[in-house]
């Protein structure tokens, strides 16, 4: 019974877990309404966002992690953390944010190594002036030829200004009253306005009220140029520009008006403070409203991202994912077909699920689906899981299932370390902004890489069976090859469009079709290798251990075209050099190579030799 209904189980006990995560958490009595003050627009880093987003993209800079774990056991979620930093700065200094790992940065501060590695600002404070001074020295060094000392000291200054940033977005960190303190400000402005003009004219002045403006001037404009976010939107949709708080008063001075968002940030900012939950929530509510009715889109969209990040529509993919391989292996295990269909359709909800994540960062950006190496790596994961179905559909055996849920998982694994740099939706580089080839060029080279690594991960099926259990028979093997044969040539379909839109874009963009750019190089050499191994294979020169062999290496050539030309740091599509995936590059190359010695043993060695002969 629970065989023949597995399937069915599987996908019930799937949707029930995506429920429980999906289903947002009662609101208790007494408690901030923290969420719908998380969803504010506000305008950082060139783009539109809900204030959870810069919640989240903040503490993972910072941090490292989307949670703040205190020393009491607490644990506080993003937004829980930025409206302490926002509101209440003693509280939010106190907090075990910044992460130093480095003995030499420990050692600079006189401080001993120990298990710990997580500091608070109070504790930083004392040496800013020290960690900005070997900051600016090692930001002078070329990121290539860094030591793991500057590159600690470069992350943590950008961490204590980012945190400066936004702890001086909202309001000044030294003040009790805000609201208050702006009405003093408004009401003192016409004064020291007239005593100003009468000093430019040369008239007698008040010198109590000049000087006084001067102190409300110079206190704004510095709130200003600390502000990380700019938090008051533009009179009305599409006109003007957002300001910093700071600014905005500034520009309140003539009027003795303040906007109607910079007094709802200082109330709900002065209510936090206070502990007043009920005056919070209301202020918050109010604030909603009033930019549903100045920025209607700009609501409407940080509304549905903010949804969109407490989904996490990836993450929950993963763990699908994760779940119909571990179906998959059970019905080998067990020689069940039941397991079998029931990874199929567990793959297919995981499927759903990753879709709607990709569809709605591309509403969310506007863009077509794969705009930097996040993106990649999750289109790289969808285009797999399609292909892998599909071949699960034709040949029922659970190889099929078995790759995309596999590859699905690493790719979004690398997706997750991939945002730990920030905002994965930033502003796009100035030489891909354009929608038309982002959706043909780029898409084709994708799925490209998709099938590739497909293909080597048929490939590394097939030896790890082959040599070291006694699963594979001759036709699980013949399976396999046909499955690798059929991926590549439709890699080398995809990736040799993809190749030749590309010189036609590099024609408009840069006036010359080929210009042996490394990610030119890494996008031909995989279309050089396919077609040597379709020839290879035609004209008989591999059989099926050959075949496996050269899709191994395929794997090498896709992933150094992927990665490995950020790694080299030049030429025209290169957009940073990251530390951290070298060695993980280098690791996947060498394991590749392993697999491919291990292939080459002689197959009297194989386990399953007398199963499958090659």
């Amino acid at each position: 019974m629970i065989k023949r209904n597995a399937p069915w189980l599987a996908v019930l006990l799937g949707l029930v877990w995506l429920a429980a995560n999906w289903w947002p958490p009662a609101k208790k009595t007494g408690d901030f309404d923290i969420a719908t003050f998380g969803r504010t627009p506000v305008l950082t880093d060139g783009r539109v966002k809900p204030l959870d987003t810069v919640a989240r993209n903040s503490l993972v800079i910072i941090h490292g992690k989307q949670t703040l774990s205190l020393d009491n056991g607490q644990t506080l979620e993003p937004m829980e953390w930025l409206t302490d930093a926002l509101f209440n700065s003693p509280t939010a200094s106190g907090y075990p944010v910044f992460v130093i790992n480095n003995p030499d940065v420990l050692g600079l501060f006189h401080w001993q190594q120990t298990q710990r590695k997580y500091f608070s600002y109070a504790e930083l404070a004392p040496f800013l002036t020290q960690i900005d001074e070997q900051g600016q020295k090692a930001e002078g060094v070329d990121s290539k030829q860094r030591s793991r000392f500057q590159t600690a000291i470069i992350n943590l200054r950008n961490g204590l200004i980012l945190y400066q940033g936004l702890e001086n977005s909202i309001q000044p960190e030294d003040t009790d009253h805000f609201a208050n303190e702006i009405s003093a400000y408004l009401a003192a402005a016409p004064a020291g306005l007239a005593a100003t003009q009468h000093r430019q004219k040369g008239e007698a002045f008040d010198k109590d009220k000049f000087n006084q403006m001067g102190q409300w001037v110079d206190r704004y404009q510095t709130l200003s140029d600390a502000a990380n976010i700019l938090a008051v939107p533009p009179a009305a949709a599409g006109a003007g520009e957002w300001l910093s708080v700071g600014a905005s008063l500034l520009q309140s001075m003539g009027t003795g008006q303040a906007n109607p968002a910079v007094k709802a940030y200082a109330l709900i900012g002065d209510a936090y403070r206070a502990g007043d939950a009920s005056l919070f929530n209301q202020e918050a509510q109010d604030l909603s409203q009033w930019m549903a009715r100045s920025q209607p889109h700009a609501t409407g969209n940080s509304s549905f991202e903010s949804l969109f990040n407490r989904m996490a529509p990836f993450y929950q993919a993963l763990v699908l994912y994760v779940f119909a391989f571990l179906l998959v292996a059970w019905s080998w295990l067990g020689n069940n077909r039941g397991f079998n269909r029931a990874a199929f359709y567990v793959l297919i909800l995981a499927l759903v699920v990753h879709t709607f994540g990709l569809g709605a960062r591309m509403v969310l950006q506007g863009r077509p689906p794969v705009t930097n190496l996040y993106s990649s790596a999750i289109f790289i994961g969808f285009g797999t899981v399609i292909i892998g179905l599909v071949l699960e559909r034709i040949y029922r055996d659970g190889m099929g299932a078995a790759c995309a849920a596999l590859i699905g998982f690493i790719t979004l694994v690398i997706a997750q370390h991939l945002a730990e740099s920030g905002d994965t939706m930033e502003m796009l580089q100035a030489v891909l902004d354009t929608n038309i080839w982002l959706a043909t060029h780029v898409v084709c080279i994708t799925i490209g890489y998709s099938a590739m690594f497909l293909a080597g991960m048929l490939a590394i099926f097939y030896v790890v069976r082959g040599v070291f259990t006694r699963g594979m028979d001759r036709d699980a093997a013949q399976s396999l090859a046909r499955m690798t044969y059929g991926v590549i040539c439709f890699a080398t379909l995809f990736s040799f469009v993809g190749t030749v839109l590309g010189g036609i874009w590099a024609d408009q963009s840069w006036g010359r079709f080929w210009g042996w750019d490394p990610k030119e190089n890494g996008a031909l050499l995989i279309v050089l290798w396919c077609a040597l191994i379709l020839h290879a294979r035609w004209g008989g020169y591999i059989r099926q251990r050959g075949l496996m062999m050269m899709a191994l290496f395929g794997n090498i050539i896709t992933s150094f075209s992927w990665f490995g030309v950020n790694m080299l740091g030049i030429g025209l599509h290169s957009y940073g050099f990251m530390e951290k995936a070298f060695p993980w590059l280098v690791g996947f190359i060498v394991s590749q190579l392993a697999l491919m010695v291990v292939a080459s043993v002689p197959l009297a060695r194989w386990r399953s030799f007398h199963a499958a002969q090659a």
